[in-house]
């Protein structure tokens, strides 16, 4: 038995890059900021963010094409995948990424203290009132986007 999951909390890094491929597919990619606050030994407050490559395909290309922005707060189910290729040189290459299976929009606000390389960190007390709508890939209907 495997099990291969992944949930994040995180903000955009930028806004989805949607692209319509030929046989009515739809893909949306874009970077995902983890933020991890700690203290060092020296008591020094270090801020460290880990970036991942989210990709959404069809249905959750859509909405994530209408809904999400740059800075947005989400939570995300997915699974890992590697991409695998050959480049110009004929050198083999590979990327990993997560493939997303639902997400929920937690906060739409940008932070006041945001800047290019700081986003907003989510609120870790939030209630169940203040989250936004939730997307999941299996249950997605093309009549709701209307």
């Amino acid at each position: 038995m495997s099990v291969n999951k992944v949930i994040l909390l995180g903000n955009l890094g930028k806004d989805p890059d949607v692209r319509y491929l030929d046989n009515n597919r739809v893909v949306a990619n874009f970077p995902l900021a983890i933020n991890e606050v700690y203290t060092d030994k020296k008591n020094n407050h270090i801020r460290q963010t880990e970036w991942h490559n989210i990709e959404l395909w069809d249905g959750l290309a859509k909405i994530a094409e209408k809904y999400l922005k740059k800075g947005h707060t989400i939570y995300l189910e997915g699974k890992i995948r590697t991409d695998s290729w050959i480049d110009k040189e004929g050198v083999s290459r590979s990327q990993k990424k997560i493939r997303g299976l639902s997400f929920t929009i937690i906060n739409k606000e940008k932070s006041k203290n945001e800047t290019d390389t700081n986003l907003p960190e989510a609120k870790h007390n939030e209630s169940q009132e203040e989250l936004g709508e939730s997307f999941n890939d299996d249950e997605f209907n093309e009549g709701e986007l209307s």
